[in-house]
């Protein structure tokens, strides 16, 4: 696409790409974003933003940038500002929890508290720990493509697969009752969609507040507190009786020497639930468009399953679906020739980082044999995303089970993205297909 006027928004210029990269319907088409990040890329790597309604801020789209920024946590820390929010936003929030954020969780800290509140379930994500859990890890994965098989021959690949299937995995890890699912789902995606038109007609509560994406939407604050006050029952559920779960963790975790707080407990509840299967869920969608729109790499991979490696890492590098997190410089720092000073923004944005030309070969092929050693979809440095190596694990174990069943596979529609300018990815993917 030649710089100029967007053919979807034509109230967007490429000249004018402050409210093109925040504003959520341009993030959910991904020609769209991934042209404006490329052109950041060749023309302004660093560029000081200023969208109408938000407080102005430096955008990041270079690779290498976002990993020196994201090792230098001393200096750009995180509670001040964590999500592209407009100013709107961000006074509703202060006025409903009189500080940044909604939450309190690990994104949303910094060490020394972040840290210590990492090290309490780190175990649990470890690859030694989640070796044991890979057989049922198989198991839920054959479950939910046995699923798909008795749909057939059409479905919904997102909405009867992949947002059940990491749900479940996740659920059972935190120790939520498989009853609970859809009720868990259902609050997710008004929090990482709370603007999104579907989520909004599908929400049972008429009331609607300013989101933290500045929507008239779903109202996060009432979302906020049916999440506390269910977790706050099953933190009183694992502390009289505790079971080999991560919330019997969290309930019983000490800091300091004393109990966890309750907001803090809620907050990580929250991020377990919500990060924990969302992401997941997005890759996997993700990575079986890419393959029905590449016959050619689906075919390579069935061929070489060893290969599964490599595919799901180039999968999680294709979606990146977390857009963005932002940080705050607390003192002056020179990076490309320019200085951030003390008090700026900066927005990491990974989706850019990952298709960066100066690090991938053709990094608009999707190529399942690729390399990808230097992916920033989890993060990088203190906050590297405690889940990466589950996500792996369930992408792998998905697919294994998967591919060698599925004999044929094309669209039976038009796959459509969330309408979100921080979590995204498809919420539709109309399949036909034939399976052993």
């Amino acid at each position: 696409m030649a710089d100029g006027a967007s053919t979807k928004f034509p109230g967007y210029t490429r000249d004018r790409v402050d409210d093109a990269i925040v504003n959520p319907d341009v993030c959910a088409e991904p020609a769209e974003i991934h042209a404006l990040f490329a052109k950041l890329r060749r023309e302004e790597p660093l560029r000081l933003m200023q969208p109408t309604g938000f407080r102005p801020f430096w955008s990041v789209t270079k690779h290498t940038d976002i990993l020196e920024i994201e090792k230098r946590s001393d200096i750009f820390v995180n509670r001040l500002r964590t999500y592209l929010s407009p100013i709107e936003g961000e006074e509703w929030v202060k006025s409903v929890t009189g500080d940044t954020h909604l939450f309190r969780t690990l994104v949303d800290l910094d060490d020394p508290m972040h840290m210590k509140l990492r090290q309490l379930t780190q175990s649990w994500f470890m690859p030694p720990n989640l070796k044991k859990l890979e057989p049922r890890i198989a198991d839920i994965a054959k479950a939910h493509v046995d699923r798909m098989a008795e749909l057939g021959p059409e479905c919904d690949f997102v909405k009867e697969v992949a947002v059940w299937y990491p749900l479940r995995v996740i659920m059972e890890i935190l120790g939520v009752p498989s009853e609970d699912e859809p009720f868990m789902l259902k609050l997710t995606q008004e929090i990482f969609g709370p603007g999104d038109p579907d989520v909004i007609a599908e929400t049972d509560r008429t009331a609607q507040a300013e989101s933290y994406t500045g929507d008239r939407g779903v109202d996060l604050f009432q979302t906020a507190q049916v999440l506390f006050k269910y977790f706050g029952d099953l933190t009183a559920a694992r502390r009289a009786n505790p079971q080999d779960d991560v919330a019997s963790i969290i309930a019983n975790g000490m800091i300091d020497g004393a109990p966890i707080g309750d907001r803090e407990a809620m907050s990580y509840y929250v991020i377990v639930a919500t990060a924990g299967h969302d992401t997941t869920s997005s890759v996997a969608a993700a990575g079986m468009l890419e393959l029905i729109k590449a016959p050619d790499q689906m075919a390579k991979l069935k061929a070489d399953m060893s290969l599964m490696p490599n595919a799901v890492e180039e999968m999680i590098r294709w979606a990146t679906p977390v857009m963005h997190f932002m940080r705050t410089a607390t003192e002056d720092f020179e990076i490309r020739g320019q200085t951030i000073r003390a008090g700026e923004a900066v927005c990491l944005h990974y989706p850019s980082g990952n298709r960066d030309e100066e690090v991938f070969e053709a990094p608009f092929e999707f190529r399942v044999d690729r390399d990808v050693k230097k992916q920033v979809a989890f993060g990088y440095g203190v906050h590297v995303c405690l889940g990466m190596h589950l996500a792996r694990m369930e992408m792998r174990a998905l697919f294994n089970e998967l591919l060698p069943r599925l004999e044929e596979i094309s669209l039976a529609g038009t796959p459509r993205n969330s309408r979100s300018n921080f979590v995204s990815g498809l919420k539709t993917l109309p399949v036909r297909y034939t399976m052993k």
